[in-house]
């Protein structure tokens, strides 16, 4: 006969075994590519560490300096449709009330991501005349914060290629669509959705992993107003019926201003997000009242400063935010230093073979304002990296779907990489060990890992399986199964 204590033990033991196996349960990886934003691989770190890298200033792109664009130039939006990349951003000559009648969507266009052009539409009259670059206007308050995507639902009609929102919270979420992503039309009459602040960039996208649609929009945390600017999230499986929303939650990292998340699917990786935002530092004023006016800022606009920001997600309501340090800091010059400048504009895009750009907005509240373009290797957000003494990491069990293995890594002339395959319990494999893998030794987006010369490990394909790092005076920035 069984008694309480033994049954109470029993069940105890059979809940502690069911967790065990479950902690121990193999990540499935497929043939994603795998970055360093994150640490969901990594089991353990031994003279190595995760660095973030700071994208480098290319200069200046896109002035906003049409008369219906201005100081107050906002909210960018940056796509890469084939060989075409496309701008869309709010033009507001003077400060107003969020969601006020001049307020505009302009668009901008470029074949390299580099040399930007404003064509003329013809679409809407501006300044007395039709030849100017606004793709919506007489749309308060969408025109606030209007942000496009390209949907790529395989399921998705032609005729809304192009999807979009906007509005603040007087009237909610609106959604359009467009066939060429320069017309566009309301998707319905009434707001898709109502359950928030909306007073930034409100951001979504089609997620490949999720199979729906996500939104991540403006809330407040803490307090509501006397809180902090914070994000939530929202899915949808047609973009008009919207799930109660879910409050972002940040690890055990502290709170922090959040103007803007800028979050959307990296395109190399698509399962994971990137959240490039702005982080606003209210009332940490940097310029005097004399500087300011030497500048040409608005009074209003002087008394905060902000940089940009790096976080990840891999869907659910959860950000990672390994690094609190400045992603970008703001630049040289007092007119780096002002409200709400340092914004980062939405999406990262490729601009070479080896190269992709992220934009900034600078220089807000003055005649100056302007688009920056930064620059990075593809996958360089972070790395795995290790000195000239030597480290390495072991990654934690996964499942991967492949024939070869392929890294992203640079080394210097006397560093090295070399990468080691072993079984779910740490032991080193047959064929894959660490004495017969091919040193990796140089600097390449793309090159595959030998071992015993040869690249093919489709024996170990869909087996839990670990990989030991081992790194001298190198950095590994990504590495994919395929």
């Amino acid at each position: 006969m069984i008694n309480r204590f033994s049954f109470s033990y029993f069940v105890l033991s059979f809940l502690t075994g069911i967790t065990t196996v479950l902690a121990q349960a193999p990540l499935t990886i497929g043939s994603d590519r795998e970055l360093f934003v994150d640490r969901k691989l990594i089991e353990s770190l031994d003279g190595a560490q995760v660095i973030l890298h700071e994208p480098v200033d290319q200069g200046k792109v896109l002035a906003f300096d049409e008369p219906w664009e201005g100081a107050f130039s906002a909210y960018v939006t940056i796509l890469k449709d084939g060989d075409l990349y496309r701008a869309y951003y709010r033009g507001v000559p003077t400060a107003g009330k969020d969601g006020n009648d001049s307020e505009v969507t302009c668009y901008a266009e470029s074949l390299d991501g580099v040399r930007w052009e404003k064509p003329n539409l013809g679409i809407h009259e501006m300044a007395g005349s039709r030849a100017n670059n606004v793709i919506l206007a007489n749309a308060a308050p969408v025109t606030h914060n209007f942000s496009p995507f390209i949907d790529t639902n395989p399921d998705a009609p032609r005729q809304q290629r192009y999807k979009a929102l906007g509005g603040t919270s007087s009237s909610g979420l609106v959604a359009f669509v467009s066939e060429d992503g320069i017309h566009w039309q309301r998707l319905q009459g009434d707001p898709v959705f109502t359950e928030g602040v909306f007073d930034s960039q409100n951001v979504a996208f089609w997620s490949e992993s999720e199979r729906q649609y996500v939104c991540y929009f403006r809330t407040w945390t803490g307090g509501g107003y006397s809180g902090y600017r914070s994000v939530s999230r929202t899915t949808s499986p047609d973009f008009i019926h919207w799930s109660e929303p879910e409050a972002m939650v940040f690890g055990d990292t502290p709170y922090e201003h959040l103007y803007t998340q800028q979050t959307s699917p990296y395109f190399r990786a698509p399962h994971i997000y990137l959240a490039i935002g702005a982080r606003f530092m209210p009332n940490r004023k940097v310029i005097g009242d004399e500087e300011a006016k030497l500048l040409g800022v608005d009074p209003k606009y002087y008394n905060d400063c902000s940089d940009v920001v790096l976080m990840s997600s891999r869907g659910s309501n959860a950000y990672e935010r390994q690094f609190m340090e400045s992603f970008i800091r703001p630049g040289i010059g007092l007119q780096n230093w002002v409200s709400r400048s340092n914004y980062p504009a939405l999406n990262v895009v490729q601009t070479g073979a080896e190269e992709m750009s992220l934009y900034v907005n600078q220089d807000y509240a003055q005649p100056s304002a302007h688009l920056r373009r930064y620059s990075m290797r593809l996958d360089g957000f972070a790395s795995l990296s290790a000195g000239y003494a030597g480290g390495e990491m072991l990654t934690k069990p996964f499942v991967f779907s492949g024939e070869k293995l392929e890294v992203n890594y640079s080394t210097s002339a006397a560093g090295e990489i070399r990468i080691e395959l072993l079984d779910a319990e740490g032991n080193s494999l047959p064929g894959f060990s660490m004495k017969e893998t091919q040193p990796l030794i140089g600097n390449e987006i793309s090159r595959l890992v030998y071992w015993n010369k040869s690249t093919d490990i489709t024996p170990l394909a869909g087996k839990p399986v670990r990989m030991r790092v081992y790194l001298k005076d190198a950095n590994l920035y990504s590495f994919r199964f395929h």
